[in-house]
Protein backbone atom coordinates (compact mmCIF):
# COMPACT_ATOMS: atom_id res chain seq x y z
CA UNK A 1 0.00 0.00 0.00
CA UNK A 2 2.59 2.43 1.03
CA UNK A 3 4.54 1.49 -2.33
CA UNK A 4 1.12 2.71 -4.33
CA UNK A 5 0.84 5.79 -2.23
CA UNK A 6 4.61 6.65 -3.84
CA UNK A 7 3.31 5.86 -6.86
CA UNK A 8 6.02 2.63 -7.06
CA UNK A 9 5.06 -0.71 -9.54
CA UNK A 10 5.92 -2.98 -6.87
CA UNK A 11 2.19 -3.50 -5.63
CA UNK A 12 -0.31 -5.75 -6.30
CA UNK A 13 -4.45 -5.91 -7.05
CA UNK A 14 -5.16 -6.67 -3.19
CA UNK A 15 -2.83 -3.57 -2.19
CA UNK A 16 -4.27 -1.13 -4.50
CA UNK A 17 -8.25 -2.06 -3.66
CA UNK A 18 -7.09 -1.58 0.17
CA UNK A 19 -5.14 1.82 -0.70
CA UNK A 20 -7.81 3.48 -2.66
CA UNK A 21 -10.24 2.62 0.47
CA UNK A 22 -7.60 4.22 2.50
CA UNK A 23 -7.61 7.21 0.15
CA UNK A 24 -11.75 7.45 0.56
CA UNK A 25 -11.03 7.78 4.23
CA UNK A 26 -8.24 10.04 4.45
CA UNK A 27 -7.63 11.83 0.63
CA UNK A 28 -3.84 12.53 2.14
CA UNK A 29 -2.66 9.55 2.45
CA UNK A 30 -0.02 10.10 -0.73
CA UNK A 31 0.86 13.23 0.63
CA UNK A 32 1.40 11.73 3.97
CA UNK A 33 3.55 8.41 2.55
CA UNK A 34 5.46 10.93 -0.06
CA UNK A 35 6.33 13.34 3.14
CA UNK A 36 6.87 10.56 5.43
CA UNK A 37 10.08 9.09 2.55
CA UNK A 38 10.95 12.64 2.31
CA UNK A 39 11.80 12.81 6.00
CA UNK A 40 13.75 9.90 5.97
CA UNK A 41 15.85 11.08 3.40
CA UNK A 42 16.31 14.30 5.74
CA UNK A 43 16.98 12.72 8.72
CA UNK A 44 19.27 9.91 6.88
CA UNK A 45 21.37 13.16 5.59
CA UNK A 46 21.64 14.58 9.10
CA UNK A 47 23.05 11.79 10.73
CA UNK A 48 25.44 10.38 8.14
CA UNK A 49 26.40 14.14 6.97
CA UNK A 50 26.51 16.06 10.34
CA UNK A 51 26.82 13.96 12.96
CA UNK A 52 29.23 11.36 11.09
CA UNK A 53 26.72 7.93 11.42
CA UNK A 54 27.95 5.10 9.48
CA UNK A 55 25.75 2.27 11.02
CA UNK A 56 21.83 2.46 10.05
CA UNK A 57 19.49 -0.41 11.19
CA UNK A 58 16.21 -0.34 9.90
CA UNK A 59 13.35 -1.79 10.94
CA UNK A 60 9.96 -1.97 8.70
CA UNK A 61 11.76 -1.41 5.48
CA UNK A 62 8.33 -2.27 3.25
CA UNK A 63 9.34 -2.69 -0.36
CA UNK A 64 12.51 -0.99 -1.93
CA UNK A 65 11.44 2.63 -3.03
CA UNK A 66 14.40 5.03 -4.27
CA UNK A 67 15.94 6.49 -2.87
CA UNK A 68 16.56 4.13 -0.25
CA UNK A 69 17.79 4.58 3.43
CA UNK A 70 21.61 3.37 2.04
CA UNK A 71 21.74 5.19 -0.95
CA UNK A 72 21.28 8.36 1.18
CA UNK A 73 24.06 7.43 3.57
CA UNK A 74 26.29 5.96 1.44
CA UNK A 75 26.09 9.11 -0.81
CA UNK A 76 27.24 11.17 1.48
CA UNK A 77 29.39 8.64 3.22
CA UNK A 78 30.26 5.17 1.34
CA UNK A 79 32.18 3.06 3.73
CA UNK A 80 27.92 3.37 5.68
CA UNK A 81 26.69 -0.33 6.99
CA UNK A 82 22.94 -0.78 6.65
CA UNK A 83 20.67 -3.45 8.15
CA UNK A 84 17.28 -3.71 6.90
CA UNK A 85 14.61 -5.71 8.87
CA UNK A 86 11.17 -6.53 7.95
CA UNK A 87 8.75 -9.29 8.27
CA UNK A 88 6.78 -9.77 4.88
CA UNK A 89 8.66 -12.41 2.45
CA UNK A 90 7.21 -10.17 -0.86
CA UNK A 91 9.84 -7.38 0.85
CA UNK A 92 12.43 -10.05 1.38
CA UNK A 93 12.27 -11.03 -1.99
CA UNK A 94 12.42 -7.39 -3.76
CA UNK A 95 15.20 -6.75 -0.91
CA UNK A 96 17.67 -8.75 -1.74
CA UNK A 97 17.45 -8.54 -5.59
CA UNK A 98 17.43 -4.31 -4.72
CA UNK A 99 18.94 -3.86 -1.95
CA UNK A 100 23.11 -3.85 -3.06
CA UNK A 101 25.14 -1.45 -1.36
CA UNK A 102 28.70 0.21 -2.47
CA UNK A 103 32.04 -1.77 -2.96
CA UNK A 104 33.31 0.14 0.26
CA UNK A 105 30.15 -0.49 2.75
CA UNK A 106 27.76 -3.13 2.99
CA UNK A 107 24.07 -3.60 3.09
CA UNK A 108 22.06 -6.96 4.61
CA UNK A 109 18.53 -8.09 4.85
CA UNK A 110 16.89 -10.01 7.94
CA UNK A 111 13.70 -11.39 7.44
CA UNK A 112 12.03 -10.50 10.98
CA UNK A 113 9.13 -8.95 12.98
CA UNK A 114 9.56 -5.82 14.88
CA UNK A 115 7.96 -7.57 18.05
CA UNK A 116 11.02 -10.13 18.17
CA UNK A 117 13.38 -8.26 19.20
CA UNK A 118 15.71 -11.03 20.36
CA UNK A 119 15.76 -12.07 17.11
CA UNK A 120 16.86 -9.37 15.29
CA UNK A 121 19.42 -8.34 18.19
CA UNK A 122 21.03 -12.12 17.84
CA UNK A 123 20.79 -12.26 13.88
CA UNK A 124 23.74 -13.48 11.99
CA UNK A 125 22.64 -10.68 9.57
CA UNK A 126 22.86 -8.02 12.14
CA UNK A 127 26.36 -9.03 13.50
CA UNK A 128 28.11 -9.40 10.45
CA UNK A 129 27.26 -6.18 9.40
CA UNK A 130 26.99 -3.80 12.41
CA UNK A 131 29.42 -3.20 15.44
CA UNK A 132 27.28 -2.88 18.52
CA UNK A 133 29.93 -1.36 20.71
CA UNK A 134 30.22 1.81 18.01
CA UNK A 135 27.06 4.33 17.75
CA UNK A 136 24.39 3.02 15.46
CA UNK A 137 20.97 5.05 13.93
CA UNK A 138 17.52 2.77 14.55
CA UNK A 139 15.07 3.68 12.36
CA UNK A 140 11.16 3.23 12.86
CA UNK A 141 10.18 4.81 9.83
CA UNK A 142 6.12 4.75 9.71
CA UNK A 143 5.86 1.25 11.61
CA UNK A 144 5.12 2.18 15.07
CA UNK A 145 1.35 2.60 13.92
CA UNK A 146 1.11 -1.41 13.41
CA UNK A 147 1.87 -2.14 16.72
CA UNK A 148 -0.91 -2.26 19.23
CA UNK A 149 -0.82 -1.35 23.12
CA UNK A 150 -0.71 -5.01 23.35
CA UNK A 151 2.57 -5.65 21.72
CA UNK A 152 4.32 -3.42 24.28
CA UNK A 153 5.50 -0.90 21.27
CA UNK A 154 7.28 1.58 23.92
CA UNK A 155 9.39 -1.86 25.33
CA UNK A 156 9.95 -3.08 22.25
CA UNK A 157 11.55 0.53 21.63
CA UNK A 158 13.43 0.87 24.88
CA UNK A 159 15.06 -3.17 24.27
CA UNK A 160 16.41 -1.94 21.00
CA UNK A 161 17.41 1.25 21.88
CA UNK A 162 19.37 -0.58 25.38
CA UNK A 163 21.47 -2.39 23.36
CA UNK A 164 22.76 0.46 21.55
CA UNK A 165 25.94 2.12 22.49
CA UNK A 166 26.14 6.20 23.60
CA UNK A 167 25.91 7.76 20.96
CA UNK A 168 23.44 6.19 18.91
CA UNK A 169 19.89 7.58 17.29
CA UNK A 170 16.62 6.85 17.77
CA UNK A 171 14.57 8.26 14.17
CA UNK A 172 10.86 7.57 14.49
CA UNK A 173 7.65 8.85 12.41
CA UNK A 174 3.84 7.99 13.62
CA UNK A 175 0.65 8.97 12.14
CA UNK A 176 -1.20 11.08 14.50
CA UNK A 177 -5.10 11.94 14.78
CA UNK A 178 -3.86 15.08 16.55
CA UNK A 179 -4.68 17.80 13.52
CA UNK A 180 -7.26 15.65 11.40
CA UNK A 181 -9.96 12.93 12.77
CA UNK A 182 -9.87 11.12 9.31
CA UNK A 183 -6.61 8.95 10.01
CA UNK A 184 -8.85 7.37 12.53
CA UNK A 185 -11.09 6.28 9.54
CA UNK A 186 -7.94 5.54 7.49
CA UNK A 187 -6.80 2.74 10.60
CA UNK A 188 -10.18 1.56 10.92
CA UNK A 189 -9.74 0.44 7.05
CA UNK A 190 -6.38 -1.02 7.55
CA UNK A 191 -7.77 -3.25 10.75
CA UNK A 192 -10.76 -4.31 8.03
CA UNK A 193 -7.84 -6.12 6.33
CA UNK A 194 -6.60 -7.37 9.77
CA UNK A 195 -4.03 -5.44 10.08
CA UNK A 196 -3.03 -3.55 13.26
CA UNK A 197 -3.37 0.43 13.22
CA UNK A 198 -2.77 3.09 15.98
CA UNK A 199 -1.96 6.12 15.40
CA UNK A 200 -1.01 8.06 18.75
CA UNK A 201 -1.06 11.56 20.11
CA UNK A 202 1.71 14.17 20.33
CA UNK A 203 2.68 12.68 24.39
CA UNK A 204 2.23 9.15 23.06
CA UNK A 205 4.59 9.83 20.43
CA UNK A 206 7.52 12.03 22.24
CA UNK A 207 7.23 8.88 24.92
CA UNK A 208 9.30 6.61 22.83
CA UNK A 209 12.09 8.91 23.19
CA UNK A 210 12.20 8.52 27.20
CA UNK A 211 15.75 9.21 28.56
CA UNK A 212 17.15 10.21 25.00
CA UNK A 213 17.98 13.76 23.88
CA UNK A 214 15.76 15.16 21.23
CA UNK A 215 17.83 16.92 18.29
CA UNK A 216 15.75 20.27 17.82
CA UNK A 217 13.04 21.31 16.42
CA UNK A 218 11.79 18.16 18.97
CA UNK A 219 9.16 15.98 17.80
CA UNK A 220 7.16 18.13 15.25
CA UNK A 221 4.82 16.84 12.02
CA UNK A 222 7.43 15.38 9.65
CA UNK A 223 7.28 18.31 7.24
CA UNK A 224 8.60 20.46 9.65
CA UNK A 225 11.37 18.67 10.67
CA UNK A 226 14.17 20.56 9.19
CA UNK A 227 13.08 21.27 5.89
CA UNK A 228 15.53 21.86 3.24
CA UNK A 229 13.12 22.88 0.34
CA UNK A 230 13.64 18.80 -1.87
CA UNK A 231 10.17 17.93 -1.21
CA UNK A 232 7.07 19.00 -2.31
CA UNK A 233 5.32 21.64 0.16
CA UNK A 234 2.66 22.77 -1.38
CA UNK A 235 -1.29 21.80 0.19
CA UNK A 236 -3.85 20.93 -1.50
CA UNK A 237 -5.30 24.74 -1.86
CA UNK A 238 -1.99 26.04 -2.97
CA UNK A 239 -0.72 27.37 -0.12
CA UNK A 240 1.72 25.70 2.06
CA UNK A 241 1.05 21.59 3.99
CA UNK A 242 -0.93 22.07 6.55
CA UNK A 243 -0.16 19.58 9.64
CA UNK A 244 -3.49 18.08 8.80
CA UNK A 245 -2.79 17.27 5.40
CA UNK A 246 0.36 15.38 6.70
CA UNK A 247 -0.52 13.81 9.99
CA UNK A 248 2.47 12.54 11.37
CA UNK A 249 5.11 13.20 13.52
CA UNK A 250 8.88 12.21 13.50
CA UNK A 251 11.58 12.93 15.49
CA UNK A 252 14.97 12.21 15.93
CA UNK A 253 16.92 11.58 19.29
CA UNK A 254 20.37 11.40 20.66
CA UNK A 255 21.44 8.29 23.22
CA UNK A 256 23.08 9.59 25.99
Amino acid sequence: MYDYYLGGKDNFQADRDAAEQAIIAFPNARTAARQNRAFMTRATRFLAGEVGIRQFLDIGTGIPTSPNLHEVAQGLAPQSRVVYADNDPIVLAHARALLTSTPQGRTAYLDADLRDVERILAAPELRETLDLTQPVALSLIAVLPFLGDGDDPYGVVGRLVDVLPAGSYLTLSHSTADFDPAIERIAATYRAQGITAQPRDHTQIERFFAGLELVEPGVRPLHRWRPDGTAGMAGADGGGLTDAEVSVYAGVARKP
